[in-house]
């Protein structure tokens, strides 16, 4: 690393701290040149691979902007929104790939927005697999409602469990 003082090529690593919840790096470092410090911050970009072959920086904000639009009108408030963008990033960045396909990233949202809002899903959905027709709402509608009957009869299936026991 480079001394922003004196310009010398070398630099010796003082102390490194992790930021950000390990996002970054923070070094401090000093110069066995001119003798004076300097921090430096690290950072892991994380690339979204576009289907046209375009390379962009990955974007929170974008996380959010897309999904506060499915949410439009829907009983979802902002924190929501920005606890579900954040739980896009941990699992897009868990994957430990520098380059990932927005395919993935639109897989990520569908999981957590499903929990929050099944409207707000069910309209995501429609513009991320690009529903054609009536017949594809409707199959994403019977999935939604397979999946509740799922959740109801495993609630019953426990409740059942215990309601002979006596404390």
């Amino acid at each position: 690393m480079r001394c922003p003082y004196c310009r010398h090529a070398d630099s010796r690593v003082v102390d490194s701290r992790e930021a950000d919840d390990g996002q970054l790096i923070r070094r401090r470092r000093s110069c066995p040149e001119c003798g004076k410090r300097f921090t430096t911050v690290e950072e892991a970009v994380l690339a979204v691979v576009k289907r046209s072959g375009v390379t962009e920086p990955f974007s929170r904000t974008k996380i959010i902007g897309g999904v506060r639009k499915a949410c439009q009108g829907r009983p979802v408030d902002e924190d929501s929104i920005a606890l579900l963008a954040q739980k896009v990033e941990e699992t897009v960045r868990a994957k430990g790939a520098a380059e990932i396909p927005s395919h993935d990233v639109g897989l990520a949202i569908l999981g957590p927005l499903r929990d929050l809002d099944e409207v707000a899903y069910l309209r995501f959905a429609s513009v991320y697999r690009s529903f054609d027709s009536l017949a594809d709402f409707e199959q994403e509608i019977e999935t939604l409602r397979a999946a509740a009957r799922a959740r109801e009869g495993a609630g019953q299936a426990g409740a059942a469990g215990t309601a002979g026991r006596t404390n």
